[in-house]
């Protein structure tokens, strides 16, 4: 009875009404104590010693301890007592995360074969099928992964390619900050649309406007799960995959994935109809290309095949979209919160570019711009956790047994705020990048993108970007917060979600020129 009344509490809030049954509930129950004993059971077979953590209970693992909706505070916390390498129990799932600098680096980088695969939840079951490129493993993986950066490059992705892409996109981002003539405003939904567009553009072959809305209902169905898949009831779910039917968030964004499928499957109709097989317009355009030669020559059992091109375009527009555009919010909230800093940024801009155009080749000119934006990106810290890893082999890491298909964890918000790596790890210090003469220098526990094998493959296309919107904003817009607010009253709390994003709230841009 304690138990049910335990998962009432936690999750009625977000479970469609009423619950399951007494008896079906008392049946799921006694399924799960068999699941306990099967594996919790199992440790005096394993060799080795097992890394130190938390005493789970039965059924619930450390669910009672976990803050559900920010979960990775609670595994901070535990590092602290438990050291870099420990173990935590999901539900009943055994997860080993790994803190800091030193060993996430030792395992993602050192190691990286034996920490390479991606363990796919239930979750991200449900939002990729197995296919694509975000949570997939095998020779699918690797030869989308393998395909998608070759077909990214080729596209311009980190090159004059792409910078062209962003500095006509910053055209029309600036003329919708324009429109609001200095009056408060939500950056995020210009933001995020004009970064979207920029992934779109290298995709499909072309910008979307951002009223066609075809577009706005990508952006916000990304956007929708990103929030959705941090919830406390989504983290249950993948603890307890059978409470699947009675989770409204778990419904919700089944039926994105359904509609985005659709969408996807619509635009990619349009581009089969006028494909030019020798003149390819983006990713699209390259994958119908590839999938047509190999059916034209017999092998009907190619990897390329449509379930793939829908997955990996829709882990592209994703990954494209959230964690850049949320940088960038970030950045102007950051600036208009510490006006200091922002007059030092656009002093620098001034003098070094003056009006004309901020160019990629004005970063190596303009180290205190670029230590900022590398500060915004550590301090948020978007991704907190890394994608679930898990191990490929049975290893000994740091002198711990870790059976080979363990859920690893890699807290890459623990490195971001290393305090044996950064001087003051939790307050926004362009310093952090910056040598005693002013000049940028990189730092090794900087691992925004992650690292390894799984590390983000847009990170190129994502730090131009991040360069080239931010000078051109703080060129021609001063931020600042809406009358009658102060910076103090700014707030740097994220909001809940997969990814962190700033909560939602109004500033002023206001014309420079």
């Amino acid at each position: 009875m304690v138990l049910i009344q335990v998962l009432q509490t936690t999750l009625f809030g977000d479970l469609w009404s009423p619950i399951p049954s007494m008896v079906t509930f008392l049946g799921a129950v006694l399924f799960l104590l068999a699941v306990y004993i099967l594996s919790f059971g199992s440790s005096s077979e394993e060799q080795g010693i097992n890394p130190p953590g938390p005493r789970p209970l039965p059924l619930l693992g450390n669910m009672l301890i976990m803050d559900l909706k920010r979960p990775y505070r609670t595994l901070c916390e535990l590092s602290k007592k438990y050291g870099p390498v420990f173990m935590v129990h999901f539900g009943p799932k055994k997860v080993i995360v790994l803190a800091g600098y030193k060993t996430v680096k030792d395992a993602l980088v050192n190691q990286a074969e034996d920490f390479g695969d991606r363990d796919i939840t239930p979750l991200f079951h449900v939002l990729n099928q197995g296919h694509g490129i975000l949570a997939a493993n095998g020779d699918s993986w690797k030869e989308m992964r393998r395909f998608a950066l070759t077909n990214l490059r080729d596209f311009g992705m980190g090159k004059k390619g792409s910078e062209e892409k962003i500095l006509e996109e910053i055209t029309y981002l600036i003329e919708e900050f324009k429109k609001h003539e200095g009056n408060a405003l939500d950056t995020t939904k210009p933001v995020t649309s004009a970064v979207s567009n920029i992934i779109s553009a290298i995709v499909f072959g072309s910008r979307l406007e951002y009223t066609d809305p075809l577009f706005i209902g990508m952006v916000n169905r990304s956007k929708e799960n990103l929030r959705l898949m941090g919830s406390a009831s989504i983290q249950i779910y993948n603890m307890f995959p059978w409470l699947g039917p009675w989770i409204k968030n778990l419904m919700y964004i089944k039926k994105n994935v359904v509609e985005a499928k659709a969408d996807l499957m619509e635009i990619v109709r349009g581009l089969k109809e006028t494909l030019n097989t020798q003149m390819c317009r983006g990713f699209v355009d390259s994958f119908l290309v590839r999938k047509h030669t190999l059916e034209e020559s017999g092998n009907m059992d190619s990897l390329y095949h449509n379930d793939n091109l829908v997955f990996s375009v829709a882990n592209l527009f994703v990954a494209g979209t959230d964690t850049t555009g949320n940088t960038l919010c970030w950045g102007l909230l950051l600036m208009a919160k510490y006006p200091h800093i922002q007059d030092k940024v656009q002093e620098e801009i001034s003098r070094v570019i003056g009006s004309r155009q901020p160019l990629v080749e004005d970063r190596k000119n303009l180290p205190y711009t670029d230590a900022v934006i590398h500060e915004t990106q550590r301090l948020a810290s978007i991704l907190p956790m890394s994608i679930p890893h898990t191990t490929s082999r049975d290893i000994t890491f740091q002198g711990y047994f870790i059976k080979k298909g363990t859920c690893v964890i890699p807290l890459l918000t623990s490195v971001l705020h290393d305090e044996g790596e950064w001087e003051s790890p939790h307050t926004f210090n362009p310093a952090h990048f910056l040598d005693e003469q002013g000049r940028f220098i990189k730092k090794e526990a900087f691992m925004a993108f992650s690292a390894g094998r799984r590390v983000c493959l847009g990170e190129s296309l994502a730090r131009m970007e991040l360069f080239l919107f931010f000078t051109s904003l703080l060129q021609r817009f001063h931020f600042s917060p809406p009358p009658g607010v102060t910076e103090n009253d700014l707030d740097l709390t994220p909001a809940v979600g997969f990814t962190l994003g700033p909560l939602p709230q109004q500033l002023c841009a206001v014309s420079r020129v």
